[in-house]
């Protein structure tokens, strides 16, 4: 069995329901697990009825007018985690995992940051150590684990369009890829970087100055596994789609999709 999982920040479920649902229905039809980010929308008015019509069940973890997750599956599942067990931290709804047979999927939004000495720089940082935190504390690397989501961190120079431009700015800051990286070494393999080690491939670009007509991005959406998980993937691409438009009004991410072969 195929399973499709895909990882989309979508930048307000309301203003982006009517695009995705299209490209649902146009272009990937048979996406398993969506997981989205930025839903920005309490739980109670999510678009449920909208997903269900096309065969998902709509896990929600959400809150007004900010963050919030979402997790779409046309799979069964037998446990969900709503956020990361810190009271302070999960004020901010950003992450919800949930597991289908012996497969967890893990739904993550990280805080953007800000520049170096700001207020929330420091919460991004301190955010992440807490998050590995409530990683090692749940889980275990000999797990199958999927994790998904807009980390904003690139961590790679190869991950921006313009290395010496970005360079110590908000995303490559070499204390945000630390933290990142602090989780991948924990046991989680980069599935984009795993197979196509030295293709440049962005997940986000500015919707200032049409970055995304001339490619200048970052990638910062990412889907990540641990090694029982890896042994199953087949493909991880970007599908942008759904960004290289202007009606309906994109978000500034674009979907990544990674194939898995008998996962679950």
């Amino acid at each position: 069995m195929k399973l499709k999982i895909c990882s989309f920040n979508v930048n307000s479920i309301r203003a982006r329901k009517d695009l995705i649902l299209r490209w649902l229905q146009e272009k990937e039809k048979d996406i398993d697990i969506l997981c989205l980010q930025e839903v920005k929308v309490q739980e109670e008015l999510f678009p449920y009825e909208d997903f269900e019509k096309l065969g998902y069940k709509a896990v929600v973890y959400s809150q007004k007018a900010y963050n919030g997750v979402a997790v779409l599956l046309r799979v069964d599942i037998n446990r969900i985690i709503r956020g990361i067990g810190d009271n302070y931290f999960d004020q901010q709804r950003r992450v919800l995992s949930v597991r289908s047979g012996d497969l967890w999927i893990i739904n993550v939004y990280a805080p953007h940051g800000d520049l170096r000495g700001e207020d929330k720089y420091y919460y991004k940082l301190d955010w992440y150590n807490r998050f590995f935190q409530f990683i090692k504390s749940n889980f275990s690397p000999d797990e199958k684990i999927v994790m998904v989501g807009d980390f904003n961190v690139a961590l790679e120079d190869i991950d921006v369009w313009d290395p010496e431009l970005l360079k110590d700015s908000i995303g490559t800051m070499p204390e945000e890829r630390e933290v990142f990286k602090k989780i991948l070494d924990w046991g989680f393999t980069d599935c984009f970087r795993y197979l196509y080690p030295d293709k440049k491939q962005f997940t986000w670009w500015d919707y200032i100055g049409g970055a995304v007509w001339r490619d200048e991005g970052m990638r910062i959406d990412y889907i990540l596994a641990t090694k029982p998980a890896v042994e199953h993937l087949r493909d991880v691409y970007v599908d942008i789609w759904t960004r290289k438009r202007r009606k309906p009004t994109p978000s500034d991410h674009s979907p990544v999709i990674g194939l898995f072969e008998d996962i679950i």
